[in-house]
């Protein structure tokens, strides 16, 4: 697949994970009170919200035509969920900073 061909997917995968995911987590937060969540709950919130949209993740045909896109999209979604999880995203690291500073 040549790398234009999966340009939109690629800048989805840069936003999705802290605008859907830690914006989520962080209301979640907010409206439990909890102010100062440790890393770990934060990350593992966000990857819980993220998770919910997986069904737009997977609404390409299955057809032959979108099955390299659709492999693609698999791989990034699971790579991004690692990179959350071990604290290698940047963007939710930091909003995590953001949310327990001004919470």
């Amino acid at each position: 697949m040549r790398n234009d061909e999966r340009f939109e997917i690629e800048r989805a995968f840069d936003l999705l994970p802290h605008v859907v995911g830690c914006s989520w987590a962080s209301i979640w937060f907010r409206m439990n009170g909890i102010k100062k969540p440790t890393r770990e709950d934060f990350r593992e919130k966000t990857v819980e919200y993220f998770k919910k949209i997986e069904p737009i993740m997977s609404c390409y045909p299955k057809e032959k035509k979108f099955e390299e896109i659709q492999k693609y999209i698999d791989f990034r979604k699971n790579e991004e969920v690692q990179k959350i999880l071990d604290g290698l995203n940047k963007e939710v690291e930091k909003r995590y900073n953001r949310y327990v500073d001004y919470g």
